[in-house]
């Protein structure tokens, strides 16, 4: 024992001796302590941190109790209650505070997975559009060059001309509205009027919109319904959900192909189902189907009736108009080709 009136050399020589037998007893509870983390890496961060405070507390007990000789005296008792005093708050408080860290652990990770997956996604929407808007642009340049030159002076040459810059005008019209529909959505300036809207007459005027470009393609566009539900939501967002969804699906329906529009009511919700004939989506894209600028691997040059034009923004901007009204919207493989299904909340009655 050391005693309260010794110099500090005693109290030195005293720890000299001690330190052999504290290190004896300390060292190999420490090892399994180790060993223990070791083994537990794998393990949630709240078990990795209470062995953290349980090795020091058990090598501390372990090597007063060595060095007492296991000579259990008042003191020893004394040392040994407040040991465990301290374990009994440790431990509960490394297990919170584990717990704490472990979530924030995971939302730091799940933010960062985010932010990365947000640069990405805008590093491909400006090279894709960048690439989508110089194809339109070349082409009125060296249409509106050949007019001013004279190199097309028939009037029925002059007249293709013209339509052709007329059709590239309005895909550039289409691409900077899509961009500026979804900048909207992306940055939370979208404000929506709420009302009560018949499904009916959307889908309506929004099948109607389409069918010249169903027509040329000589696709059918089929409406279904069990119910005509009435809608919570704003009524140029959801008109353009439902276009979105339309021309998403006579663009990738081959001739001569169907495209069904199913509406119906699934408890609280209003269901809205387009179904296709695209052949279906591969397994590696299907989750991709609503990431901006993703159009799979089809061609990206479209065709003259403008059936496969646009800048792959269609599908994102539906995802973010749905989940503005608080609603959900999926894809699957269904049949000849994949269902898409939008669920949004019923108007109050």
């Amino acid at each position: 024992m050391i005693g309260s009136g010794e110099s500090a050399w005693d109290m030195f020589v005293h720890v000299l001796h001690i330190l052999p037998l504290a290190l004896l007893f300390a060292l190999p509870v420490a090892a399994l302590g180790g060993l223990a983390l070791y083994l537990l890496r794998h393990r949630s961060l709240a078990t990795t941190m209470t062995t953290l405070v349980l090795t020091p507390i058990a090598a501390m007990l372990v090597g007063i109790l060595g060095v007492s000789g296991f000579m259990f005296t008042e003191a020893l008792t004394t040392e040994l209650l407040v040991c465990l005093l301290v374990a009994l708050v440790a431990v509960p408080a490394a297990m919170v505070l584990g717990r704490v860290i472990a979530r924030r652990s995971v939302w730091e990770r799940e933010a960062r997975e985010r932010e990365r997956a947000a640069e990405k996604s805008r590093r491909e929407l400006v090279a894709w559009i960048s690439h989508d808007l110089r194809s339109p642009l070349a082409g009125i340049q060296a249409m509106a060059e050949a007019l001013a030159d004279g190199v097309v002076s028939e009037r029925a040459e002059v007249a293709d001309y013209a339509q052709r810059i007329s059709g590239e005008t309005t895909r550039l019209s289409g691409m900077v509205g899509d961009l500026f529909e979804l900048s909207r959505i992306t940055a939370g300036a979208l404000e929506l009027s709420m009302s009560a809207v018949p499904l009916r007459d959307v889908v309506s005027d929004a099948v109607a919109a389409q069918a010249p470009v169903a027509d040329r393609k000589h696709v059918r566009v089929l409406e279904n319904a069990s119910a005509w539900p009435v809608v919570s939501g704003s009524d140029p967002e959801l008109a353009r959900i439902v276009r979105n969804l339309v021309s998403n699906a006579i663009r990738h329906t081959p001739p001569d192909g169907t495209v069904a529009v199913q509406i119906g009511i699934d408890g609280d919700q209003a269901l809205l189902a387009v179904d296709d004939g695209c052949g279906g989506i591969p397994d590696d894209e299907i989750s991709r189907v609503f990431d901006v600028a993703f159009r799979g691997t089809q061609a990206r040059t479209p065709d003259r009736s403008g059936t496969t034009s646009g800048g792959g923004l269609g599908l994102a901007i539906a995802k973010g108009l749905v989940e503005a009204h608080r609603g959900r919207i999926g894809v699957q493989n269904h049949g000849p080709g994949c269902r898409f299904e939008v669920r949004l909340p019923l108007a109050a009655s």
